[in-house]
């Protein structure tokens, strides 16, 4: 009812292209947690967040997680249905070193890049429809991590 509309009518709001919002999200997430920027190690060197943020393989990144974000809000009703694909996923994230408890620090980065998007939309009712759909979400990557292929 009420949450999927929320989520739905925020993440609608955000406009078509969302990569400058997962650019705002992962700002926010190597402020958060900096040794995260070690796991993208590209041709370009992601020594500082600003050189990571600029390259190209890192925008194909951002673009792939808003995706992600884009399939579950599309999926509200059936969250389940993605299921294959976020235990799939969760796996690729194990094989390339990421740690489970990095997806809760995505999670805020995702919520800060809300509240700095919709201003004085982003209420607690919004935040807590979002931190909702974001742990169902973690928690089928989880178990794709954790069966590690």
């Amino acid at each position: 009812g009420k949450d999927k509309q929320l989520i739905r009518d925020s993440w609608e709001s955000l406009g078509k292209n969302k990569v400058p919002h997962g650019i705002v999200m992962f700002t926010r997430l190597f402020e958060l947690d900096p040794a995260l920027l070690s796991l993208f190690s590209y041709k370009t060197k992601c020594g500082v967040a600003s050189d990571c943020l600029s390259s190209p393989e890192f925008l194909e990144h951002v673009t792939k997680v808003m995706v992600v974000i884009d399939a579950a809000v599309n999926h509200l009703d059936d969250l389940h249905s993605l299921e294959d694909f976020l235990l799939n996923l969760g796996k690729k994230h194990h094989d390339v070193g990421v740690k489970t408890q990095s997806f809760a620090v995505v999670g805020e980065a995702l919520l800060h890049m809300l509240q700095c998007s919709l201003g004085a939309g982003y209420t607690t009712a919004l935040r807590q429809a979002w931190l909702n759909m974001y742990s169902i979400v973690v928690s089928a990557m989880t178990r794709g991590w954790a069966k590690n292929g």
